[in-house]
């Protein structure tokens, strides 16, 4: 049987960069191909596990065009596409291509690359593989007259109405593509000690991700790596 080509966004760090190390550790004939916006960590780590590797900058949708043509040129199919690549913001601010921050790097990219790439992974087992968030939730409540927060902006609730954003995605593929060879799963990697919240400053998320209190409230990044592992290595209608 020919391998496995799976590729994970997000994957400079936290549970993109633990679940390529555990799939290269414990799997067999999957061709894993890194995207991280870290030039340097995405090299390391794609050095680390004998992947492939490509950067691109969520807040630029001219990258995730020109990453998406990289992708054309290197596989004929894509088997597995993790959307993992995300983060949550301190400031309400506005991207080159005019949307907010947290919507376009969390949700818009994401999407945008899925439906460049709707060939390659039909071609291929086309699972799409999409990290929300319990903040779906928690505090997700997206205003379809609102999606760029203008009226008002708080760093969690963007990002709760953007992993909402992720599940709808899910849903919305399955139902346009699943009988043309598309599966999708939307999932919730758990409250996972990375620094996905590097960004953000508010006190709530400087308690719990930069303090010894992480130790207790957050899994760690190994076991949220395997948790997007499970899905990036297991089958549709099985697993």
């Amino acid at each position: 049987m020919s391998e496995r080509i799976v590729v994970i966004t997000g994957a400079s760090d936290g549970i993109g960069a633990q679940a390529a190390r555990r799939i290269a550790r414990q799997e067999r004939g999957q061709r894993l191909i890194l995207v991280g916006r870290s030039r340097d960590k995405t090299a390391a780590v794609a050095r680390e596990v004998g992947a492939e590797h490509y950067i691109a900058d969520y807040t630029r949708l001219d990258e995730v065009r020109e990453l998406a043509a990289n992708l054309r040129r290197s596989v004929d199919r894509i088997d597995v596409l993790a959307n993992n690549a995300g983060g949550i913001f301190s400031e309400r601010t506005v991207t080159a291509d005019d949307n907010e921050k947290t919507l376009q790097v969390n949700f818009l990219a994401p999407f945008l690359l899925t439906h460049l790439l709707l060939d390659l992974l039909q071609a291929g087992e086309g699972g799409v593989i999409n990290t929300s968030s319990a903040s779906a939730r928690i505090v997700g409540k997206i205003d379809v007259d609102d999606l760029n927060h203008t009226k008002s902006y708080a760093p969690m609730r963007a990002y709760g109405d953007a992993k909402l954003a992720n599940i709808l995605f899910a849903r919305g593929l399955h139902a346009r593509y699943g009988a043309q060879g598309i599966n999708p799963a939307a999932f919730d990697p758990g409250n996972v000690r990375t620094g996905f919240g590097a960004e953000n400053n508010d006190f709530l998320t400087r308690l719990l991700y930069r303090t010894p209190l992480s130790r207790i409230a957050l899994i760690s990044p190994e076991k949220g790596g395997a948790n997007l592992a499970y899905f990036l290595t297991g089958r549709p209608g099985a697993d």
